[in-house]
């Protein structure tokens, strides 16, 4: 019987939490807005799909998992974005700590940038070649680095705000 490494320990962990996590909010999303509803519903619903069960699968293997951080990253700027617009149209009442935390979709936010995270960490760790490598460097704003997800996050945001104030 082959010993697992740690390195393969950690990263069946980490794709364990990625696929709970994932799960977890596509339940959630189909209970609050079941996919045969409305068509702008099939579209979290086929995301959580990719979530659960393909992302997971390229982030196994190496050859991968490039592909699989680069969807995982973008299936939550694009789930951040739209919740976040969800919330602010459909917010009523004053805007107090309490309402902002239990009365929006700030929670399920956080949730997915927790599964960035995860992804990130997948992804971090196949790089990693020994216990001493020390963290790349380049330029901030160049893929794989964290500012290349802030450019596309505040690109997207934008052209999703103008798409939603030209196109009303």
């Amino acid at each position: 019987m082959p010993l697992i490494s740690r390195k393969e320990s950690i990263k069946t962990t980490l794709i364990s939490g990625l696929v709970i996590l994932a799960l977890g909010g596509w339940l959630l999303h189909i209970r609050t807005h079941p996919p045969l509803t409305a068509g702008e519903n099939l579209v979290p619903f086929i995301a959580g799909i990719l979530s659960i069960i393909i992302i997971p699968i390229l982030f196994w293997f190496r050859s991968t998992s490039a592909y699989a951080y680069v969807i995982n990253g973008f299936l939550v700027i694009i789930g951040a974005i739209t919740m976040a617009h969800f919330s602010i149209v459909s917010f009523s009442g004053p805007l107090t700590l309490s309402s902002l935390l239990f009365r929006t979709t700030l929670p399920d936010v956080l949730m997915l940038w927790g599964k960035f995270a995860l992804g990130k960490a997948l992804f971090d760790l196949e790089l990693l070649n020994s216990a001493t490598d020390t963290v790349p460097k380049g330029r901030f704003f160049r893929y794989p680095n964290n500012g290349w997800w802030l450019v596309h996050l505040l690109s997207w945001s934008a052209v999703y705000a103008l798409g939603n104030i030209l196109w009303k």
